[in-house]
């Protein structure tokens, strides 16, 4: 953060013409203080950072009339105080809010948090770049290794990634990569399987890529062996931790490259607006020849290509994230248990065909999962005294039966929202293949795990033995039980009531 004097320890007459050298000066003085600030920070543990993250009561008291959260800012620029810094901002050799397509104050508190949380407890230093939401981040997460090689200018480029993601990143995969642009998106089906990555990978591959848990199918791999396997041919590990959030699982720490959040779902709990983030570690590893995008990822996306492609978020969007993020441990801590409790009693249910949750012990990938997935810091919390595992709020279940008795237990839910959304703090489920992953067609669900009976729940901050309630009740359509007339067709008034008229 750059708010500081730079008039400090210089002439007091502050003549004009000072001359860039000045400004760059100045420039270094605030970013030596800021980075000493940031380094105290990463000392505290996670829910501190979390709270307060690089806002400082200094800038608060010198120059946000003492507002201890962070203001938002909601200018597109700023102004200089005279052609010399001017010229050092717009040629980067100062920081500097010139436009908030590049850079704003808001979203920089809002950047330094999650680069902060994602980094939190390991030896690599990170950067994080904000965008409008999680799609534009896998969008700027990929597109800078998709490009020509001058060498080999003829060469088919391709990248390798797993079949199990969320459908709008399968769509983009296949279609605006794959078949718009000819980019071979090679799909990984067992992410289980060292072998399938690599027998995938030749010359041309620009990254290795995948989801864990993955929506909604509970896909999950060994990340440390895929980072290794990605290292061993010199390629950039991208992982999305959407589901998981820094609060339970932080793939930096071993040995991903890049993180993709869509800051939309859990840690933007409140559902107020659409955000996203690219979070990468300094001195990743690629196979381009580009000096300044390996050494800081983050900071070259957000100074060339993202300048130029636009994809940065809205200063509003950023506090109120940053301000939902503040809880993000203790709520999913809280979540994830909720959520065990109904896996275990969808588990049991007659009616139930399958429940895919990572924390049931009968899950085919609870045992990996569980040397990934533990509640940050609970070891040093009063409450455990250990490292405790969970494993998020977000599951599915496969009803017994068909597709049309799906609907019809899907449409039974009272308190439970039907809705595309996931990581609200109220319960909402969805049907993926008529919503979240309709598009990616019958084919690719089926590559992917994804059947017509498929319930993908998100379970919220409700007490669990009240969402438990309204699935028993929607469940009881199945033998014939009728449903209480709460729902939207049958309200007196409002604008949904008039729609159905």
């Amino acid at each position: 953060m750059l708010f500081v004097n730079i008039f400090e320890k210089t002439n007091p007459e502050n003549p004009m013409n000072k001359g860039t050298d000045f400004y760059i000066k100045a420039g270094q003085r605030a970013m030596a203080w800021h980075k000493a600030h940031i380094e105290r920070m990463r000392q505290c543990r996670f829910d501190t950072i979390a709270v307060h993250g690089i806002y400082s009561m200094q800038e608060a008291l010198d120059f946000n009339q003492g507002s201890i959260v962070e203001p938002v800012y909601m200018s597109t620029s700023q102004t200089y105080r005279d052609s010399d810094e001017m010229e050092a901002a717009l040629s980067y050799q100062i920081p500097t809010w010139c436009y908030a397509r590049i850079a704003n104050p808001s979203v920089y508190y809002y950047e330094g948090v999650l680069a902060l949380l994602e980094s939190y407890n390991c030896s690599v230093e990170a950067g994080c770049v904000a965008t409008a939401s999680g799609m534009a981040a896998v969008q700027s997460a990929v597109d800078p290794f998709l490009i020509v090689d001058p060498r080999k200018p003829n060469a088919k480029l391709n990248f390798v990634a797993t079949c199990q993601v969320y459908g709008g990143t399968f769509q983009q995969f296949a279609i605006r990569k794959d078949h718009e642009k000819n980019i071979e998106w090679r799909k990984v089906i067992n992410s289980l399987d060292l072998n399938e990555w690599e027998s995938k990978i030749d010359e041309n591959t620009r990254f290795l890529y995948g989801e864990l848990p993955s929506n909604p199918s509970q896909a999950f791999f060994d990340i440390k062996k895929v980072a290794d396997l990605a290292h061993k041919y010199n390629l950039p590990l991208i992982v999305d931790s959407t589901v998981a959030t820094p609060a339970l699982l932080r793939p930096l720490e071993y040995g991903a490259d890049i993180v993709v959040q869509s800051v939309t779902k859990s840690l933007f709990t409140s559902g107020f607006g659409i955000a996203g983030a690219v979070i990468a570690k300094k001195d990743i590893a690629s196979n381009i020849d580009n000096p300044a995008m390996k050494a800081d990822f983050c900071g070259y996306l957000k100074l060339l290509p993202n300048r130029d492609n636009g994809p940065n978020i809205s200063p509003m969007n950023a506090i109120l994230a940053l301000n939902d993020m503040r809880t993000i441990r203790a709520r999913m801590d809280v979540m994830s248990r909720s959520t065990m409790k109904v896996a275990h009693y969808l588990n049991n249910h007659r009616h139930v065909e399958h429940v895919d949750y990572l924390g049931l012990e009968n899950h085919s990938l609870h045992k990996l999962a569980s040397e990934y997935m533990f509640l940050v810091d609970s070891e040093h919390d009063e409450l455990y005294g250990e490292k405790v595992n969970r494993y998020g709020h977000l599951m599915s279940f496969r009803v017994k039966g068909s597709i049309r008795q799906t609907r019809d237990v899907f449409d039974a839910f009272q308190r439970i929202w039907r809705a595309t959304d996931l990581g609200r703090i109220k319960s909402v489920a969805t049907i993926p293949a008529i919503s979240t992953h309709q598009q990616q067609g019958e084919e690719g669900r089926k590559i992917a795990g994804i059947p017509g009976n498929l319930i993908r729940l998100c379970v919220g901050m409700e007490h669990p033995d009240d969402i438990i309630s309204d699935i028993e009740m929607a469940l009881g359509v199945l033998d014939g039980k009728p449903v209480s007339k709460s729902s939207p067709e049958y309200s007196a008034g409002g604008a949904s009531s008039a729609l159905l008229k």
